[in-house]
């Protein structure tokens, strides 16, 4: 039978979205869901998919994942095709990728060569774009970016010094600029110029395997910087989204911006709740620097601490950060630590990781589960309404959810394009029997059935009503702009 949109219908499931659940079916129609409810009729021709058992549940939604991405030398071996696929697999029906221009390359130019290497994406997709640089014309290229391209985040790394990194000028220029249009501000918050050199005194110390990323790169630097950046969205009155937060240092500053009312979100990389920094001791040099990424694995006890500020919702939504290179491109670090890629694989196991160590062991309810691997970068990303939910009108991105489905995680058998898997042989329990992208089946009962340039470039209008309304509020409560 095609997989095609055509007319499906989801019976006999539990509908389980960010706000409840309830026993209902779903009625596709195309792409789009055209109702929701007990006891549905059966129009005429239409394929129904039984979810007796099971869960429907809106298509995850990765907020950080890096396809194809130039760096460190090598380029990552997972492409928009066979990335967008293992998503699909997993059950995540959205990624949101990021564009990171050159050293001397305009983000325009940027974004119109990411848009191009991205065609060939089986599920939707959208871009953040990163500020390497300032001028006049960075400038411009935001503006334009925001109005005539979708794009409403733009992303900062605060590390990677002689690369990508945005000091505080930029910093500064950059959120005042989004700050007019009505944009988010992302940051990667490690303190650049003390990573630079830690790097170099570990490395002079005769430290060069892989045990000298997570010493050059500890939660304090983390820490450090996610407070400055919070502090100088604060200043200039600007929301602020704080990726891949790995420590309890970060959080903490996280949670006291927002217990002040500051508008701070914060997202947690699956990887960090269920791995720690043992990994980078491992005898064998190839799975150790197969977990080299930026910032590092933590300690159980920063583990502890990242799954306490998720269930307290100081930490809205889970990610990835996939950016996939194989075992021969991390072996250009073999003597040098700091030559390793930086990155890890991730968004095919995203949902199934968490169900199980989050739902299955009561840490997360089923509707806290949809909210922080979907809903919540729906809302905070402006797609709520057309994704994240399961709404009449909104794109029928679903997944047929089987709490009991058992799978044993390994390269062997995952669909991701990286020659080893760092949950390999975990034990999962829950995963995706049927996932659909705007109606088409994309992954049914162990088979992908992705079509290579299906998906589609998702455009994120920028929230200018809103966080103007807020910056008028704070300026009202305070004359000098500053939110305390």
């Amino acid at each position: 039978m095609s997989n095609l949109p055509g007319t499906t219908l989801i019976r006999g499931g539990t509908v389980v979205t960010a706000d409840g659940e309830s026993r209902a079916d779903v009625l596709v129609s195309g792409e789009t869901i055209a109702a929701i409810g007990a006891n549905l009729d059966v129009p005429a021709g239409a394929r129904v998919i039984d979810a007796g058992g099971a869960l429907v549940i809106p298509g995850g939604i990765d907020p950080h994942t890096h396809m194809e991405l130039p760096f460190m030398g090598t380029v990552a071996s997972e492409d928009f095709f066979t990335g967008t696929s293992a998503a699909a697999a997993g059950g995540t029906t959205l990624s949101l990728d990021f564009v990171i221009p050159g050293n001397t390359q305009r983000p325009l130019e940027a974004y119109k060569e990411w848009r191009g290497w991205a065609e060939k994406a089986a599920c939707d997709y959208s871009f953040h774009v990163a500020i390497t640089s300032w001028s006049d014309q960075v400038r411009d290229d935001m503006r334009t970016l925001a109005t005539e391209h979708g794009v409403n985040s733009f992303k900062h790394f605060m590390a990677y010094k002689n690369a990508i990194m945005a000091d505080d000028e930029i910093l500064i220029h950059s959120f005042r600029t989004a700050r007019e249009l009505g944009a988010l501000c992302t940051v990667h918050a490690e303190n650049g110029e003390l990573v630079f050199a830690l790097q170099q005194e570990i490395y002079d110390r005769g430290i060069t395997g892989p045990e000298g990323h997570p010493l050059s790169r500890p939660p304090e630097v983390e820490g450090e910087a996610a407070n400055r950046a919070i502090r100088i969205a604060e200043v200039l009155g600007v929301p602020l989204y704080v990726v891949h937060t790995s420590c309890e240092d970060a959080l903490q500053a996280v949670t006291r911006a927002r217990l002040e009312g500051q508008q701070v979100f914060a997202e947690v990389l699956i990887q960090h709740l269920v791995i720690d920094d043992s990994v980078y001791r491992h005898s064998d040099w190839d799975q150790a620097a197969g977990h080299v990424m930026s910032p590092p694995f933590r300690s159980k006890e920063h583990q502890a601490a990242l799954w306490r500020g998720l269930q307290a919702g100081m930490l809205q939504t889970t990610a990835t950060d996939h950016c996939c290179f194989g075992r021969e491109q991390k072996r250009a670090g073999l003597t040098d630590f700091r030559k390793i890629p930086n990155g890890t694989s991730g968004i095919e196991d995203r949902m199934a990781v968490l169900w199980h160590h989050g739902v299955r062991t009561g840490r997360l309810t089923p509707s806290e589960f949809v909210a922080v691997t979907s809903t919540n970068a729906a809302k905070i990303f402006n797609l709520h309404g057309r994704k994240g939910c399961i709404a009449v009108g909104a794109d029928a991105d679903l997944v047929v959810w089987d709490p009991n489905r058992t799978r044993t995680i390994s390269a062997k058998t995952h669909h991701q394009n990286i020659d080893f898997n760092i949950y390999e042989g975990m034990e999962v329990v829950g995963g995706p029997a049927v996932t659909l992208s705007r109606g088409m089946v994309v992954w049914e009962n162990g088979e992908l059935k992705t079509v290579r340039g299906r998906g589609r470039y998702i455009h994120r209008p920028c929230n200018a009503p809103f966080w103007q309304a807020q910056r008028i509020r704070n300026s009202n409560q305070n004359p000098t702009g500053v939110q305390r």
